[in-house]
């Protein structure tokens, strides 16, 4: 017997513990080289752990179990073979060959079975989506439903019938009136990371809000007018986060003060513009970068934004995806936020809230008219910024946003 032994692999720098999520192979199975047997938690995202040799698993940790830096995970023997065609053959299935069943039944039975094992990664994607296993056409081993069929599924809206009689319409669960139950949950390890930053930023740091509120008509002008040409020319929508990142990015060049960081007695100032766009997950708000906004195109931009999100909500982003930042928007206005005070996205030393879009009358001209109105939000380290440069820069921003003109000829 050759026994090869799973430790927890070195991950990055600052990652000292992982959570292990879920298991991706049961005890027992056969695996071969590569092939992922587990996922990883970390602070930052979740990782799947591969196989560093072929053989029979042994499953050491458990899930939902913490594991330091090259702790145990588990075990393959080396020495087990990998099983033949009709070894692999599930025993409810032995003697299929003798059933009286057409082959598009056989097919339609295959079908069905595949649809129905997608791997716990998949499940779990498939579940946060709303999406019925059996909707999905697996590809992995044996129709499968892989990690990446889950990313790629897309929710089936099926017709209802209009008519339908009272014994159909399912009655509603009975409500427990007085209830006092309880229920205890542990906390991810993405929320308690959540929440020990969020601690963090508000003790260490001198953090203050200071607000203005932007006109968005000439925004929405310029998206309502060349909305759809700039679909046609680069398939994907100019939207408001782009705008707004290109005009921070902007006044962050002309003052770089907001763009810099503390370091013990030292300022680091940058000459570029990292972008953190915080995006809301099933397990919490995560805010990858945008590099170089300084240097990008809107359309660049927001294909990077949608990039992003979309492997943030699947949870494969990865560590260098998830590491950098210079300054951080972060957008209360899709859930309906009319005003908030943004925590600070350490180390940064700065972060804009973007809030609703109502109508409000505003005075124009000496005259009360309707408007497009949003309240913005930037929130500092006041060791690192004064309070006259981030009313500056918050003015800066609302005239590139009411004037984009200027915005887009840098001006």
């Amino acid at each position: 017997m050759s026994i090869v032994e799973l430790k927890v692999p070195t991950i990055g720098e600052s990652i000292t513990e992982v959570t292990l999520s879920a298991w991706l192979k049961k005890e027992g199975d056969y695996v071969n080289l590569d092939e992922p047997i587990c996922e990883f938690e970390s602070d930052k995202a979740t990782l799947e752990f591969p196989s560093e040799a072929a053989g029979q698993l042994t499953q050491i940790a458990e899930e939902g179990e913490d594991l330091e830096i090259g702790a145990l995970v588990a075990k393959i023997d080396t020495s087990v073979k990998a099983p033949t065609e009709a070894e692999s053959v599930p025993a409810d299935d032995a003697g299929a060959e003798d059933a009286p069943v057409e082959e598009d039944e056989k097919s339609e039975e295959k079908d069905s079975y595949a649809s129905g094992h997608p791997s716990p990664a998949a499940k779990r994607i498939l579940d946060e989506k709303g999406i019925d296993a059996s909707e999905v056409k697996g590809t992995g081993k044996d129709g499968r439903i892989t990690k990446e069929d889950a990313q790629q599924a897309q929710k089936v809206e099926k017709e209802t019938s209009v008519a339908k009689s009272a014994d159909d319409i399912p009655a509603p669960s009975p409500r427990k009136d007085f209830s006092r139950e309880e229920r205890k949950e542990r906390m991810s390890r993405m929320r308690r990371t959540i929440a020990r930053r969020l601690v963090s930023a508000k003790n260490n740091t001198a953090m203050l809000t200071t607000f203005n509120e932007v006109d968005m008509s000439a925004i929405m002008d310029l998206r309502k007018e060349y909305q759809d040409k700039f679909v046609e020319k680069h398939g994907i929508k100019l939207g408001f986060m782009s705008l707004f990142a290109k005009a921070s990015a902007q006044a962050l060049m002309e003052m770089p003060a907001v763009n810099s960081r503390i370091d013990e007695d030292y300022l680091i100032y940058h000459d570029y513009v990292d972008i953190s766009i915080a995006i809301s997950t099933p397990n919490g708000l995560v805010v990858p970068p945008v590099h170089n906004v300084e240097s990008l195109d809107f359309h660049e931009i927001e294909l990077k934004i949608k990039e992003l999100a979309e492997k943030a909500r699947a949870g494969t982003l990865s560590l260098e995806e998830m590491t950098g930042g210079t300054f951080t928007i972060t957008n209360g206005g899709i859930f309906g936020s009319m005003m908030s005070t943004p925590i600070l996205n350490e180390p940064q030393s700065a972060i804009l809230g973007m809030h609703n879009i109502v109508q409000r009358p505003v005075v124009v001209d000496g005259e009360i008219t309707i408007r497009p109105m949003m309240y913005l939000a930037l929130s500092y380290d006041h060791r690192v910024i004064d309070g006259s440069t981030s009313v500056t820069f918050l003015v800066r921003v609302k005239e590139l946003l009411e004037d984009p003109v200027q915005l887009l000829m840098g001006l």
